[in-house]
């Protein structure tokens, strides 16, 4: 039996909006279940670069790639494929099919992922929208949300073609970073929206403006601070200078602005990449930490005070874990992690610029 759209205008008002009020929730978990997949899909994709995974799948094939080879001919095809790319003549020649296989199994776990989020997403927006629960002033922002997942698939085949050229043995730090910002733009999206369903009213306190300032000083710097650290993961900078808080027993690195033209240094000069990098992580750590003190002695406790602590807290996290990440010479499972609290980092920064929205009379979804 087909269910019938959700009319709120037959039931009494108290009913009624009870009823939208459990339909919004629902909705809003189901978002914060789509953005933690997300963010598992951020931690995978790190582990999938990191270990050289991402170039090991040479077809593009949306449907018929969900499964994986079935037959020992279909293994011999693909990996006859991958041998035919500069990262296998370069880096890995001779490592065998058993080896192919290993750096296989987690580009298509990742690309899996991407699927299954995908299907979580339209199976959860179908299932609302048919049943008429979707609010009307959500639905383009959800069909945004829609077309933005779509757009990162494309976005994410994109950047491993680019893989495939002449002498290159890892994708393009340009496309990785724009993969990469474009994953934390989906979460933000659906953290966002989904703390707008479960919070509506906007009940910050009117005297932090200072604390909003840096708040929003600290999410912006960490924005910039996560896409500095998508060119140190493009270019490998992170494998050099594996000291702190000196590089090579100076505060700015020799050779910092060595290229010409002079703006490719900020992208492709490795000394000046993991400068630029460690001297952002600074900059927000130092924000972060102010906005943390300012919230402990000057808001009551609550949801905007935690927010505000919890962002200060994960980017401390953050920082030690770079820190230890460089030390370590980028072990897979501290670099994992060190990519995967970004998101962290991103969340509780969405957090508390939220809780500190300033009251006003009528609040709105786009709010």
């Amino acid at each position: 039996m087909r269910a019938m759209p959700f009319d709120t205008r037959s039931l009494p008002a108290d009913i009624a909006a009870a009823e939208q009020q459990g339909a919004r929730r629902a909705i809003a978990f189901w978002l914060l279940g789509v953005a933690g997949m997300v963010w598992f899909m951020v931690g995978l994709g790190g582990a999938t670069r990191l270990t050289g995974s991402g170039l090991s799948i040479m077809e593009w094939a949306p449907i018929a790639g969900t499964l994986p080879p079935l037959s020992q001919a279909e293994w011999q095809r693909l990996y006859d494929l991958y041998r035919s790319i500069p990262q296998y003549q370069l880096v890995n020649q001779g490592f065998g099919l058993e080896g192919f296989k290993e750096i296989f199994w987690l580009e298509w776990g990742h690309r899996l992922w991407g699927r299954l989020i995908g299907l979580a997403y339209v199976a959860g927006l179908a299932w609302f929208w048919l049943r008429g629960r979707v609010p009307a002033a959500l639905k383009p922002r959800l069909l945004l949300l829609l077309a933005l997942g779509g757009l990162q698939g494309a976005v994410g085949w994109f950047m491993v073609a680019s893989g495939f050229e002449a002498d290159r043995t890892a994708v393009s730090p340009y496309r990785l970073v724009i993969h990469l910002g474009l994953a934390f733009v989906l979460f933000g999206l659906l953290f966002w929206t989904a703390l707008s369903l479960l919070r509506p009213v906007r009940n910050g306190p009117l005297d932090a403006g200072a604390l909003r300032g840096l708040v929003h000083a600290t999410a912006g710097l960490a924005v910039l601070a996560m896409l500095a650290g998508g060119f140190v993961a493009g270019i490998r900078a992170g494998f050099s200078y594996n000291t702190f808080p000196l590089m090579d027993g100076r505060l700015v690195p020799e050779g910092y602005w060595d290229l010409a033209p002079a703006l490719n240094n900020l992208t492709a000069n490795i000394a000046a990449v993991q400068f630029n990098h460690r001297l952002l992580a600074s900059a927000v750590l130092v924000v972060a930490f102010v906005a943390g003190a300012l919230a402990w002695r000057r808001l009551a406790p609550g949801f905007a005070r935690n927010a505000v602590l919890a962002l200060a807290g994960s980017v401390a996290l953050q920082y030690a874990l770079g820190i230890a990440t460089l030390l370590a010479v980028v072990p897979v499972w501290l670099g994992t992690l060190h990519q995967s609290i970004a998101v962290l980092v991103l969340a509780t920064a969405l957090a508390a610029i939220h809780g500190l929205r300033r009251p006003r009379a009528t609040a709105s979804l786009n709010a």
